[in-house]
């Protein structure tokens, strides 16, 4: 198989000829770790991920944080660049939320909202998609966001204890900042498909270690009915796009809404936190599990054979078929020792095909 053929019979339920892998980092890049010239071809990786082009006010944000040296703790360039975009200031208590102020719906047209459904953020998007494939690479891409695509873009547009507030006393409020965002989402969800991805992935931190951050009533009140308008727009583009969805923490309450609503799979199922065997054996096929590998410390702590140990404990316990290996943290810091990142790849390349 072709890791793009792998990647989809992952996600359709199915046993691929060995386990496909995948690696996520977050305020680090490939190169920050990896030994120099390093490429994802070189670590056989399967999924490529498309990027909209940054906004005009982010390029120029981005040619003022180059200054900086590299070592400078300010967060990722695409980090910042998004932040300064939303006009989102986490690093000043008084200005950080910018609808923060916001009474009524109608607040929200004074917002500077962000150009991410501008038609040059996406015109090169189909020639990233055919390169890939055209390589054999399953093509995975997310709509533009602030940290998350409704729930985490809304709470640090209006600031958390101010939306957690508005979803119970001030709804009209809530729905109309919701509505808003999700018209931004959709609209780029559809120019993915449009643009022929394999995976849209969406993504919102919705959960805790232990519990959600709101309610699963909550969540099929504000959030659950937005994300099924979105999927829907994008597969009537695309009928036989994959739908990935991503939220740190537990979230297992709303894991049958998420089936219903057409998503194909689950990340990163963090199994210090949600149990990717019970959920394995009480959804089936139904959801693919993409992550399931590592506690918070492991690759920043564990050895290279523990690391190696629980790679083979999850394709052991939860079988080949519908899984995508992937840590379950992202690889968030310069100095997670690339031992660790290669037992990983290597581990899944060993235990990820069938005895012969």
């Amino acid at each position: 198989m072709e890791p793009r053929e792998r990647v989809l019979a992952a996600l359709a339920g199915q046993e691929p000829d060995k386990v496909p892998k995948a690696l996520s980092f977050y305020r680090v890049d490939l190169a920050d770790i990896a030994p120099p010239g390093c490429t994802e071809e070189d670590l056989g990786l399967e999924v490529r991920v498309v990027e909209f082009e940054p906004s005009r006010a982010e390029q120029r944000f981005y040619q003022h944080i180059e200054q900086f040296p590299m070592d400078t703790r300010i967060g990722s360039p695409s980090q910042l660049r998004t932040y300064s975009e939303w006009s989102y200031r986490p690093d000043d208590e008084a200005r950080r939320n910018p609808l923060a102020e916001a009474k009524t719906v109608a607040d929200l047209a004074d917002y500077p909202w962000p150009d991410i459904t501008a038609g040059y953020r996406y015109e090169g998007l189909k020639k990233q998609v055919e390169r890939w494939q055209g390589e054999g690479y399953a093509v995975a891409g997310g709509p533009p966001h602030l940290g998350g695509e409704l729930f985490e873009t809304a709470w640090r547009l209006r600031g958390f204890q101010n939306l957690l507030l508005d979803l119970i006393i001030n709804k009209e409020l809530a729905h109309g900042l919701l509505d808003r965002i999700a018209d931004l989402c959709r609209h780029n969800a559809v120019a993915l498909a449009e643009a022929g991805v394999d995976i849209l992935v969406l993504d919102d931190d919705v959960g805790m270690p232990t519990t959600m951050i709101i309610s699963p009533a909550t969540w099929r009140e504000f959030l659950g009915p937005r994300l099924a308008a979105i999927i829907r727009a994008a597969r009537a583009v695309k009928p036989d796009l994959r739908v990935l969805y991503h939220s740190d923490g537990y979230f297992e309450p709303i894991i049958a809404d998420l089936i219903g609503i057409g998503v194909d799979a689950i990340n990163p199922v963090q199994p210090d936190v949600m149990d990717p065997l019970g959920i394995k054996k009480r959804y089936g096929d139904r959801v693919a599990l993409w992550g399931t590998v590592g506690a918070q410390t492991t690759f920043s702590f564990a050895t290279p054979e523990e690391i190696r140990r629980e790679v083979k404990l999850r394709i052991e316990t939860l079988g080949r078929a519908g899984l995508v290996l992937c840590p379950a943290y992202d690889i968030d810091e310069p100095d997670v020792p690339w031992e660790n990142i290669l037992a990983f790849l290597e581990a899944v390349e060993e235990y990820g095909a069938p005895p012969k």
